[in-house]
């Protein structure tokens, strides 16, 4: 059961419902007359409130545009390397209402009869979702129009050109750090507070001052490292307000996964922010059937190798890694492996006997545990909350600010990065050791990657562990600069021909894979294991074929491969997307840039 008060909010008179999306020449909220609603704080409060917006358990399906997962939805960016991609066809992310809203309430708040301090609060929350919309649409088109108030018909920025990537940042900057210094430090449960507020601020400094660095088609390398040491400034300063902890109960099988599956994530002081579901207070979400199995996605092989061995070594450093099966790989692993995706042996709920992966074309055998609820229980099912900001993310965030900055310390990462590990139950992260043989393979991953290079590699590879199906991988290829690591098609579970295979983890045959021009046996036909129950069968073959399972070398094995296509990264265009079309004819001074 809960063990809080769940709190309702309430869309102001209609809030989002008198402009239309993408519109700035709309009135907002015209039922809304200044003079008569922003009079107090609890005018101030409602309208904020109607502002909300957080990620939810949906996240965990937002994979789908990286190298973490296979998919068979029509991702944006697969799509753009695998067609033809224009300002006709790509025609999303170019909607303003959200922002006429939040600048309509920062044109109005100081009417209310209440301190500077409880409006400067209010305004703090406005200039975060401020700021937060438009780190979106940096990431996204680069170079955008700023609007900092609202606009009539008649204005003639309506028709303004892009600004600068340089004063978008400035910006965003800005109004977080007014938000960082004004929002309160207690606020409603689910709501962002100070706190929530100084890890976006961190993130986005972050995802600048990379971005920056790695890019040099922007030419603003010389600035990079301004970011760069606002999110270490920033980040330090919410891990010395000893505020939070990483959730760490001494199980390292288990501590991890209770922040994807609990009922109530209030308690634990690894979330700075939560979306909060309960069945019973009316707010729920069950993602299981997307997340698990192959609905659109599965996790790549690629990712299950990026997990180190629980000993700390690298598992790409065992003899013939590329040829250990679906068992032998999670043997001796990181244990936030088997807390991620369905291991050898685990059992759904309400089955008695362990789980086997099916094998479906166009996907890669492993199944995703991270979302996952395993009950059936409909009120367990719909009342997990979501972590919005976890802690593990500021120390993340501080060490690699102070990694690409080239400051960072033994007791730096010991304060960090070793935090997580120890959660995991594996050895330190060793700052000599890392630089003094850096992972081979990573760095084939990421070529650009030059100063202090073994720990770089290191902590993004704790950066895509940690944060695996959270969506945070995207926009970490992007700020990179590593587009091109999407281009390799993924990959499933090895198969070393056909045969039969144990899937369990017992020792005991499940599955056995025939030819694709075999038959498929009748029930009562089909070959039982020692324990008596029947094999599932799979006709395997090359991909493009009638096989049921597609292996890279057809009947002589492989990885299983999800497709066939040739996947394109042109760089740098690929790293922003056009602005749509339509609206560069409603606007002329509106220019593509790189290419588009």
């Amino acid at each position: 059961m809960k063990k809080y008060t769940y709190i309702i909010f309430i869309a102001v008179l209609g809030l989002f419902a008198g402009c239309k999306k993408g519109e700035l020449d709309r009135f907002p909220q015209t039922s809304i007359s200044p003079n008569l609603f922003f009079n107090t704080e609890s005018d101030l409060s409602l309208y904020i409130n109607g502002l909300l917006q957080q990620p939810d358990r949906g996240t965990y399906l937002n994979d789908q545009s990286t190298d973490n997962v296979a998919t068979t939805a029509a991702v944006e960016v697969k799509n753009i390397m695998t067609g033809s991609a224009n300002a006709q066809n790509i025609t999303t992310g170019w909607s303003w209402t959200r922002l006429r809203n939040i600048n309509y309430f920062l044109e109005n708040y100081g009417k209310a009869q209440v301190t500077p301090v409880i409006k400067n609060h209010y305004a703090g929350l406005a200039r975060y979702y401020r700021a937060e919309f438009y780190l979106d649409k940096m990431k996204r088109f680069s170079d955008v129009p700023w609007y900092s108030a609202t606009l009539e018909p008649t204005d003639e920025d309506l028709y303004k050109p892009r600004d600068p990537r340089t004063l978008i940042a400035d910006s965003i900057m800005a109004d977080l750090d007014f938000a960082y210094k004004n929002v309160r430090e207690t606020v409603p449960v689910g709501t962002p507070g100070k706190w929530a507020v100084a890890t976006l601020y961190a993130r986005a400094a972050l995802y600048e001052g990379t971005f920056r660095k790695y890019h040099n088609e922007l030419n603003l390398s010389a600035s990079a490292n301004t970011f760069l040491e606002t999110a270490a400034r920033i980040s330090g300063e919410i891990i010395n307000a000893k505020k939070f902890n990483i959730y760490n109960t001494g199980k390292p099988d288990q501590d991890y996964a209770t922040l994807f599956s609990s009922q109530d994530l209030t308690g634990i002081s690894e979330v700075i922010m939560v979306n909060i579901f309960d069945l019973a207070k009316g707010k729920s979400q069950n993602v299981n059937s997307t997340v698990f199995g192959d609905y659109e996605q599965a996790p790549a092989r690629d990712l299950i190798q990026t997990y180190l061995m629980k000993d700390g070594s690298r598992f790409t450093s065992l003899p013939n890694y590329n040829q250990l099966g679906f068992v032998q790989e999670f043997q001796n692993r990181d244990p936030r492996l088997s807390q991620t995706m369905v291991y050898p042996g685990w059992i759904r709920v309400p089955d008695a006997t362990p789980y086997i992966q099916r094998l479906n074309k166009n996907f890669t055998g492993y199944h995703q545990l991270k979302g996952y609820v395993n009950s059936s229980d409909n009120a367990i099912l719909n009342g997990v909350d979501f972590p919005v900001y976890r802690y593990a993310e500021v120390l993340l965030t501080y060490a690699e600010a102070l990694a690409e900055l080239g400051t960072l310390t033994q007791a730096q990462l010991d304060q960090s990065v070793n935090l997580l590990r120890r959660r995991a139950g594996i050895p330190d992260l060793n700052l000599a050791t890392a630089n003094a043989a850096p992972d081979p393979v990573l760095q084939v991953q990421y070529p650009n990657v030059t100063a202090n290079l073994g720990v770089i590699l290191e902590i993004r590879r704790e950066r895509r562990v940690e944060f695996a199906f959270e969506n945070m991988r995207f926009d970490d290829l992007m700020r990179w600069k590593v587009g091109k690591l999407l281009t390799k098609s993924p990959e499933g579970i090895y198969f070393a021909g056909l045969g039969k295979y144990d899937l369990s983890g017992d020792g005991v045959d499940d599955i056995i894979l025939i030819d694709r021009t075999a038959t498929i046996p009748g029930e009562d036909q089909k070959e039982k294991n020692s324990l008596g129950v029947k094999l599932i069968y799979y006709r395997s073959g090359t991909i493009g074929s009638d096989a049921t399972v597609y292996l890279k070398n057809g009947n002589s094995g492989g990885n299983i491969v999800t497709e066939n296509v040739t996947r394109n990264f042109e760089e740098p265009k690929f790293y922003y997307r056009p602005i749509p079309q339509q609206q560069v004819v409603l606007n002329p001074n509106l220019k593509q840039i790189f290419g588009w």
